[in-house]
């Protein structure tokens, strides 16, 4: 600042830092663009509809671990309301679907309740030796 109360402060502009937000600016449009580039999505199918409830349901039947190797928490009433999902999918969509989806939506929900079931029952107690 200038001892003179009239002077304005000025600011002071590098051509150096021009230059580098100049390059930062064209690297980043450069980044949007790849973005735009990428490969489109495959068309939505209904076994991806299938496929993403029933992961839901092994992931809250615990089934499932994370990235680390720790075991994710069983939450049987969220699994048991995803396998609801699904067989509200067979009563809505009953009449409409290919052999191959029916199946495909059949076969989920029957391991599902399989895995519901042994998750939800307890553990089996030892046989020990029969008592005289």
């Amino acid at each position: 600042m200038s001892d003179k109360p009239d002077e304005t402060p000025r600011i002071q502009v590098d051509d150096d830092w021009k230059a580098e937000a100049a390059r930062e600016k064209e690297k980043l449009a450069a980044e949007t663009e790849d973005v735009g580039k990428r490969e489109p999505l495959p068309e939505p199918t209904f076994a991806e509809v299938i496929n993403m409830i029933a992961m839901q349901a092994l992931v809250a039947i615990g089934g499932m671990s994370t990235p680390d190797g720790q075991r994710i928490p069983a939450d049987l009433s969220v699994a048991k309301h995803h396998i609801d999902l699904l067989a509200l999918l067979v009563e809505k969509t009953k009449g409409n679907l290919s052999e191959e989806e029916a199946k495909l939506l059949d076969g989920a929900i029957y391991e599902l309740r399989m895995r519901f079931v042994q998750a939800a029952s307890p553990a089996a107690p030892e046989k020990g030796p029969p008592s005289s």
